[in-house]
């Protein structure tokens, strides 16, 4: 973008008489088709799958995410997908941020996924995390409360800002390291970004999170993982429950921290 024949700035104002020069992008095609893309599999039946998401798998397409993600992988398996969340988001009931691992329930059809929504609005799907975060955090156990919103000096980010959704996420300590701490972190609610937020926010970044302040050596991505999931099937109400071990990167990590 140009304001007067000069790069613009996002500190520029914009006055009566400034001209401005700019490119209108090409539309954004939502539309996914499948890929033949691998994915671990743990759970999966006519209603439902449940998936252990490697990190850097983006869950959806988005503007930079053409190809590639979950929702194509899930193209490429075949059959049918939920519709609730459009055509560029088929199956998908909630998400992963692009560099966590972990647990993601995915529906087969509008239904189940109604129904897996329900749970995740009266928190009876529960999601649980496992996080290593810097320094050594002072209590056992904890809730980290604050509403979550766009970061008025960093729009890309997340904060806890006033005016923003109301969040809370709970945890507890696991294990200690001199330099690091290992929690077990409850969603209470799904804000984006809610644990990496609200452990920055308390002085704690995931270790490796470099838009929270977490940037690590040895760490390429944030290091966090979800790791249980709870749910009750939505066809027959029995109540289920997976887990998933963090994968080498998250352990490697942990094992080498002084």
């Amino acid at each position: 973008m140009l304001i007067n024949g000069h790069p613009a700035d996002p500190a520029d104002r914009v006055a009566a008489g400034d001209v401005v020069d700019y490119e209108i992008p090409e539309a954004f095609v939502v539309e996914a088709g499948g890929e033949d893309i691998a994915l671990d599999i743990v759970y999966e039946d006519e209603d439902l799958a449940v998936i252990d998401k490697p990190a850097g798998m983006v869950v959806h397409p988005a503007p930079g995410h053409y190809t590639g993600t979950l929702v194509h992988a899930l193209l490429g398996r075949g059959g049918a997908w939920s519709t609730v969340g459009g055509v560029a988001r088929p199956g998908v009931v909630h998400r992963l941020d692009k560099g966590t691992s972990g647990l993601i329930v995915v529906a087969r059809n509008d239904t189940s996924h109604r129904a897996l929504s329900a749970q995740l609005k009266d928190r009876s799907l529960s999601r649980t995390y496992l996080a290593i975060v810097r320094g050594s955090i002072k209590t056992e156990a904890g809730e980290l409360e604050g509403p979550i919103g766009r970061d008025p000096r960093e729009r890309k980010r997340m904060a806890v800002v006033a005016g923003g959704r109301y969040a809370r996420t709970r945890y507890e300590v696991v294990e200690r390291r001199r330099t690091h701490t290992l929690l077990r972190c409850e969603l209470d609610t799904g804000r984006t970004h809610q644990i990496r937020v609200h452990l920055a926010a308390l002085g704690h970044p995931v270790a490796g999170d470099t838009e929270y302040g977490g940037r690590e050596e040895g760490a390429d991505r944030p290091m966090l993982h979800a790791w249980r999931l709870r749910l009750r099937h939505p066809r027959t109400g029995k109540d289920m429950s997976f887990e998933a071990p963090p994968p080498a990167d998250f352990q490697g990590f942990w094992e080498s921290a002084p």
